[in-house]
């Protein structure tokens, strides 16, 4: 198996493979031209966006600059808005539903790297997806990390640390996040 296939599998892999060196080298090249183009027409950045990563919607906007690694395993519903600089480790699928709103700053992340020390000298790492619904709000600066769902019309609060998943309808706050009761 390649390393890209054992990532591609969710196990351990080793990210300096020079096949996955060179994808993320031409995605920061690409990154380069989307960063290059923030004073042009949105028009503009729905053409590159459309060229590197793995589903676009239609009126999507994301605010250069905007970070990634491979771009590839990136699903953006229609009428999604992402302010300035989001980072989006995706090594694994992150999908993001339509009508959903990411406020500035916010980091998510699918890698993993393993707790053991030894295995962590190794260099491996891994991956899990993150889902994000329809409809949701994810404030400024927060951080949603491996493996988390967010359901349909949540809120996140701004600068929350997700590290568990939220039912559709419910509210996150906090470091880490934690549900608020539905009355508050």
């Amino acid at each position: 198996m390649t390393e890209k296939e054992k990532r591609d599998a969710g196990g351990w892999f080793l990210p300096s493979d020079p096949a996955l060196l060179a994808e993320l080298a031409a995605s920061s090249a690409w990154m380069a031209r989307y960063h290059a183009a923030l004073g042009e027409p949105e028009s503009t950045w729905d053409g590159l966006l459309r060229e590197h990563l793995g589903a676009v919607g239609e009126h999507v906007i994301v605010r250069p600059p905007f970070h990634c690694d491979y771009g590839y395993h990136i699903r953006l519903g229609s009428r999604v808005f992402i302010n300035f600089n989001c980072v989006i480790l995706d090594g694994a699928l992150v999908t993001i539903g339509d009508d959903t709103r990411i406020g500035p700053a916010v980091q998510i992340y699918t890698a993993i790297h393993p707790l053991d020390p030894d295995q962590r000298k190794s260099g491996v790492e891994s991956n899990r997806p993150v889902t994000i619904g329809k409809n949701a709000w994810i404030g400024g600066g927060a951080i949603i990390l491996p493996g988390v769902t967010i359901g349909d019309n949540a809120v996140i609060g701004a600068g929350a640390v997700v590290t568990r998943d939220v039912p559709a309808g419910g509210v996150a706050t906090g470091n880490p996040a934690r549900l608020r009761p539905a009355s508050a």
